[in-house]
């Protein structure tokens, strides 16, 4: 199954989480180490459920990114 998994940037850390899993989610310093993390626990939460004879939760969520045009005068910090 594939879970859409949303990445937050935070100041000095980064921090992902399953929309469709609720209380799963990980943090790390860096990016591909918080993926590295989300997945491991998507792969727990799921083994858990199963465990506990739980549905698994089908995945719904969708993730898009849209183009917004900004003011002329609006500067954006560079993507990381």
């Amino acid at each position: 199954m594939k879970y859409t998994i949303l990445i937050e940037k935070a100041p000095n850390s980064y921090g992902a989480y399953a929309p469709d899993l609720p209380g799963c989610g990980a943090a790390a310093d860096t990016r591909d180490e918080v993926i590295e993390l989300i997945r491991e626990a998507v792969e727990l939460h799921l083994e858990g459920l199963s465990k506990d004879g739980e549905p698994l939760p089908p995945p719904q969520t969708t993730a898009i990114e849209v183009d917004v045009p900004l003011p002329v005068d609006v500067t954006m910090p560079a993507a990381v």
